[in-house]
């Protein structure tokens, strides 16, 4: 199974986003108080906000503790481990996680559907905080990384590439149990749309 789930997760996130962009389109509306590459990250860290928090709203909270094998993590646990990663990770770069939150146990803490989401929500807020408060400069401070060297710009890389792979393992846990990612919907919608338009232009 663990060999499967990465090609589906890949395959469906695919598929997805060739049918519809993000509701959000901060490359449009632009990244307030960042410049440069740490904009360019901060859009990817707001589309990826934007999908997370509406397929986790769009989960049925009885499915929160739904996984597809036994060794591996939940809807609840998915969320709640890219939440941990984005109080643990940005850390590198400069912002601790708030004190007294437990990030350790962060991932099996509830599989409450509205503690979860306003968990996620939060863990956006901060990474958003974290690369807002980091200057340019930072970007280039090296540090000790898995037996090498990483800049904190790799660091920044790796954690956006981070939850995109679980964005995808997501995806495909809802496609699973037969729920459609809701900007795949909205795409869907307007379809008839089109094909009306199109229609009235051959007339």
């Amino acid at each position: 199974m663990r060999a499967i789930l990465p090609a589906v997760c890949l395959f469906v996130l695919a598929v997805t986003g060739l049918r519809a962009s993000a509701q959000v389109n901060p490359y449009k509306e632009g990244t307030p108080g960042v410049t440069g590459y740490r904009s360019e990250v901060m859009a990817e860290v707001m589309v990826q906000e934007e999908k997370f928090t509406r397929l986790a709203e769009a989960i049925p909270a009885e499915k929160y503790t739904w996984r597809p094998a036994s060794d591996v993590r939940s809807f609840a646990e998915v969320f709640l481990h890219v939440s941990a990663a984005n109080y643990n990770l940005y850390k590198l770069v400069g912002t601790p996680a708030p004190a007294g939150l437990d990030v350790k146990g962060l991932e099996k803490s509830t599989t409450d559907k509205p503690k979860v989401v306003a968990t996620l929500k939060d863990s956006f807020a901060h990474a958003k905080k974290a690369i807002t408060a980091m200057s340019d400069a930072d970007l280039e401070k090296s540090m000790d990384w898995f037996g090498g060297k990483n800049t904190q710009r790799g660091i920044l890389l790796f954690i956006v590439r981070h939850a995109a792979e679980h964005l995808g393992q997501s995806i495909a846990y809802a496609r699973f149990v037969n729920i459609t990612p809701p900007w795949t919907e909205d795409a869907q919608k307007k379809q008839p749309d089109k094909k009306e338009a199109a229609a009235k232009d051959k007339n």
